[in-house]
């Protein structure tokens, strides 16, 4: 003699074992996708060693100038900041606060095969105004960076 909930039983087995087969798979792909690397797959050695020279330069941002004092010690490398190993890193998130967009300029710039010394003197030729010098015409530096 079969018992009612027998059947019910028996599909609930068989909907337990496609879940758990179904988060097998998912464990998986999950860790397939955790191998893969999205950030500074497109940075060629020779644009990292571009970022680096910058860094060392007396025209880089004090973050990123801090952040190359961190490489030189040994605590990291550019290549776990342009993979993006180092991202939790607190420095490397003031420094890319800082630097993000002059170096987003740059690298666009790099792409579209600009002649490198021009988007260095670019770069530099950047006038900064004295503060308290408000001009409702001109850009302010927050808006520039800011696009």
């Amino acid at each position: 003699m079969t018992f009612p909930y027998e059947s019910a039983r028996q599909q609930l087995q068989s909907w337990q074992q496609d879940l758990d087969a179904r988060g097998s798979r998912l464990e998986k792909v999950a860790l397939e996708a955790s191998r893969v690397q999205t950030r500074g797959a497109d940075l060629s050695p020779a644009d990292v060693a571009e970022i680096e020279k910058f860094a060392r330069s007396k025209d880089a941002p004090n973050a990123l100038k801090d952040l190359q004092r961190k490489v030189d010690s040994g605590a990291m490398s550019w290549q776990d900041i342009t993979s993006g190993r180092a991202v939790a890193d607190p420095d490397v998130q003031r420094a890319m606060q800082t630097s993000m967009p002059s170096l987003k300029r740059a690298y666009t710039a790099i792409k579209e095969g600009q002649n490198l010394d021009e988007i260095v003197a670019a770069g530099q030729q950047r006038p900064r105004r004295p503060r308290g010098d408000f001009d409702d015409d001109a850009p302010s530096d927050f808006t520039e960076d800011a696009f």
